[in-house]
């Protein structure tokens, strides 16, 4: 006698042939496009590669297990995120802001966050100052150990997630996700900036702190100022870096012609 579910077929979207197949290729491929991502990400985040350093997509190939297909599609998503540039000549190139970028990247910041901050506000609640009290915490603690235990990868994650709480009200979706992008590609020049600037991790931490104390006590007006304060503070460090590099890297000659 005839299997009655057999009778009955394939269950409707669960298609066996080649269409079904192909789809199933293309999950798996995204999904190992993304865990290469993430491991990408983090290695360039935590500068295992710095900028200028160059992705080799067959060694990388090999390193993943995986083909090249996943990693184009990695590369591509890194490239929008601003964290690699593509080189007809070298291909995959992990980013190096020049002094024009870094000034323009943290003023872009400079005059979003602040009107976002300044929307969301008022709309704050005891449940997001009590979530931004232990990010505070979280931040303040990671920042504050010995240098050679620092777990440098924790600073962007917690700096994006006081940020972005303190926006989570502005009701203004798209400046969100610009913002979110901007912080992503600032992380690796922020963690340059409270690594190479003496005093700077202090300094975060206390601004931090302030930014909250405003925010809580209803200084809607001078947190807004605070917060431009604090961006254009890790833009100024990064650019006395930037010029400082500069000079180091000229000669005598060329520094005087």
């Amino acid at each position: 006698m005839t299997d009655e579910t057999e009778a009955l077929g394939p269950h409707p979207g669960l298609e066996t042939g080649p269409r079904a197949m192909g789809v199933g290729k293309s999950m798996q491929h995204r999904t190992m496009a993304m865990a290469a991502l993430e491991e990408l990400r983090e290695r360039i985040l935590n500068a295992d590669y710095p900028p200028g350093f160059q992705l080799r997509q067959e060694a990388l190939a090999r390193e993943f297990g995986m083909s090249r297909i996943p990693l184009r599609e990695a590369f591509l998503m890194l490239e929008k995120e601003g964290l690699i540039r593509m080189s007809p000549h070298r291909g995959a190139v992990v980013a190096e802001l020049t002094f024009d970028e870094i000034d323009e990247l943290f003023s872009m910041r400079s005059l979003m966050e602040p009107w976002l901050m300044a929307r969301s506000i008022g709309k704050l609640t005891a449940g997001d100052f009590a979530a931004l009290e232990h990010v505070q915490e979280q931040y303040a603690l990671s920042l504050a150990q010995p240098l050679d235990s620092h777990d440098v990868a924790r600073w962007s994650g917690l700096n994006r997630d006081f940020h972005m709480r303190l926006h989570r009200h502005a009701a203004s979706p798209r400046t969100m996700v610009l913002v979110a992008n901007l912080l992503t590609e600032c992380d690796l020049h922020t963690r340059i900036q409270l690594l190479g600037v003496p005093g700077a991790r202090e300094r975060a931490v206390a601004e931090h702190r302030a930014l909250l104390d405003l925010c809580r006590s209803g200084r809607h007006a001078e947190a807004a100022e605070a917060m431009r304060a604090h961006i254009d503070n890790i833009r100024q460090g990064l650019l006395t870096m930037s010029l400082r590099r500069k000079r180091e890297d000229l000669s005598p000659e060329q520094e005087g012609a």
